[in-house]
């Protein structure tokens, strides 16, 4: 199970362990919680964001593209965008939340650029982690990044701005305060209309409020070692 958007105590460090198609997570042992699915940290990403989302979204022939994650973590996520956009030609504006950002010492340790096999995704890896925060930073031509380190409820938005949105928090039961209505509603708000939302998330609860918040919602087959994912799109 992915939980990007995290609560992390300031006093632990989390442990970087290897996933079942060879790329790293991390583990959190306050919680018995880890980044991403132990089946795969980046064949669930690809799945869940990438295929599910940001592919889907593309086929409606965008020229230009604001995407939200809501939690930035490891910083897979961006990467993975980058690289499959990078092929696009498009304007992406992308903006990462994450209030408790990763030491260097465990973001450089990830094993992400090697497993992608991509010579240049080191590089833009680096980028991702190194460049300042609350600062919007163009990583290649079109594809800028403004990392926040801020919580969801933080965030100061009016007005819908977002046509896609990776939603990564912990699952309900770890961290119910990030899948309550007054989250949903909030996300709703700032998401343009037509817009898509993905969670690996598939409760009832979920569905059901995405729904009231005015999501059209659909299950559809999640990533290995899970049955289904959730894909919501705004009314």
């Amino acid at each position: 199970m992915p939980c990007i958007y995290s609560i992390i105590s300031s006093m632990e460090t989390p442990k970087i362990i290897l996933t079942k198609d060879g790329s790293h997570s991390l583990k959190m042992s306050s919680m018995e919680e880890h980044y991403h699915s132990t089946f795969g940290a980046i064949s669930e990403s690809r799945h869940v964001f990438i295929e599910a989302g940001l592919k889907y979204i593309l086929t409606k022939k965008v020229a230009q593209l604001e995407i939200l994650e809501i939690g930035m973590g490891t910083g897979l996520n961006v990467l993975l965008t980058l690289l499959e956009l990078s092929k696009e030609g498009l304007n992406i504006s992308y903006t990462a939340l994450e209030p408790y950002p990763l030491h260097e010492e465990i973001w450089r340790n990830l094993n992400y650029p090697e497993i992608v096999s991509e010579q240049i995704a080191g590089e833009w890896f680096e980028m991702v982690h190194a460049s300042e925060w609350e600062e919007r930073f163009e990583i290649i031509p079109g594809f800028s990044l403004d990392k926040r380190e801020i919580k969801l409820q933080d965030l100061q938005k009016t007005g819908p701005q977002y046509d896609l949105i990776y939603f990564d928090a912990f699952g309900p039961d770890v961290q119910p305060e990030m899948w309550t209505d007054e989250v949903f509603n909030k996300i709703s708000a700032m998401t343009n209309k037509d817009g898509v939302l993905v969670t690996y998330s598939a409760k009832g609860t979920v569905r059901r409020g995405l729904q009231a918040a005015g999501f059209e919602v659909e299950r559809i087959p999640g990533p290995e070692g899970k049955r289904h994912m959730l894909r919501g799109f705004r009314c």
